[in-house]
């Protein structure tokens, strides 16, 4: 997912699973969530298994009855029973159903780390490592003379639309609606897949229509894509190399940024999609000239002049 090890997924990754019918979806039962959801009904003995079970669900998965019964020091049919105790037909079914639950992976069942008094906050250095990391990739990986293009785009079209969808990439189309709006460019964000189908579908050869996605492979933002181009809009996106959406556009800003494997922090590439944005936005600004300059000093007069005081910090917003 995410498009990354981390968290603000974009949508996409796990695979649909579908039973005779076509157009049923099977659900997946989270069988991690049901012997939670069961631990306080089990039996002492059954306790003992679960607990072995959520400590290691990897070699849970892989042992047989036996070995997992010696791991919780319990007997053989006792596993059999914690089985049927929270909802399996036998150990059989269940072995199945924990594997399933390990499509996400395993780095969302490992505990995080914790704090001590020398490392009180253990994801510190991470969270500001990541951002470090990202910003330097970004700055090494985005192409200028892509910005160039994709800047002639937006300051040509007569209407833009941002797609989001999931995750990071919704509230980084609405961030993409913010720093263009500024300028007095026609600019509007959606991240429902109804809408941006619906809003694919009015574009104009004259228009442009900004994607956004961590993995490149969210279904739903490739075909609004590729609907707009089908009406001739123009195609901008920011997103992860070789994907097919940066295929699938005519201006791709690509970063690949290598993630920490730590779930709980954010995902450190929406540091890099900010920075090509901004770099977007600027040079859209930069083309633009007088017009967008006469643009941000209105906006900022009649902030000023709505909450009193003469500060013009921060001067971009």
């Amino acid at each position: 997912m995410t498009e990354a090890l981390g968290q603000d997924h974009d949508e996409d990754d796990v695979p649909a699973r579908h039973t005779g019918d076509p157009g049923q979806a099977r659900r997946i039962p989270d069988i991690i969530s049901q012997i939670k959801d069961s631990y306080g009904d089990l039996r002492p003995a059954e306790r003992r298994v679960a607990d072995a079970v959520l400590e290691d669900v990897k070699f849970a998965v892989d042992a047989s009855n036996a070995a997992l019964a010696r791991r919780a020091s319990v007997s053989e049919p006792t596993v059999t029973r914690f089985c049927r105790a929270i909802g399996c037909e036998g150990v059989r079914d269940f072995k199945l159903k924990l594997a399933q639950s390990l499509v996400v992976g395993a780095l969302y069942l490992t505990k995080p780390p914790t704090a001590s008094s020398e490392n009180r906050m253990p994801f510190w250095s991470a969270v500001f490592g990541e951002a470090r990391q990202a910003l330097a990739e970004a700055e090494r990986q985005i192409n200028p003379a892509r910005i160039d293009r994709a800047a002639d785009l937006i300051t040509k079209a007569r209407q833009i639309t941002v797609f989001g969808l999931g995750g990071s990439s919704s509230s980084l189309a609405q961030e993409t609606q913010h720093r263009l709006f500024r300028y007095g460019l026609s600019v509007t964000a959606h991240s429902d897949p109804y809408l941006m189908r619906m809003t694919a579908s009015t574009l104009k050869p004259n228009d442009v229509v900004i994607a956004i996605s961590a993995t490149g492979r969210t279904r739903e933002v490739i075909e609004a894509v590729e609907l707009a181009k089908h009406y001739r809009a123009a195609s901008i996106c920011i997103t992860a190399p070789n994907s097919e959406l940066a295929a699938t556009c005519d201006v791709e800003l690509t970063i690949g940024v290598p993630e920490f494997p730590d779930t709980l922090k954010p995902t450190a590439s929406r540091f890099a999609f900010l920075a090509a944005i901004d770099l977007m936005a600027v040079a859209a600004g930069y083309k633009m000239g007088d017009d967008a300059q006469e643009t941000l000093r209105r906006i900022k007069y009649n902030v000023l002049t709505h909450r009193g005081g003469n500060e013009l910090e921060p001067l971009g917003d």
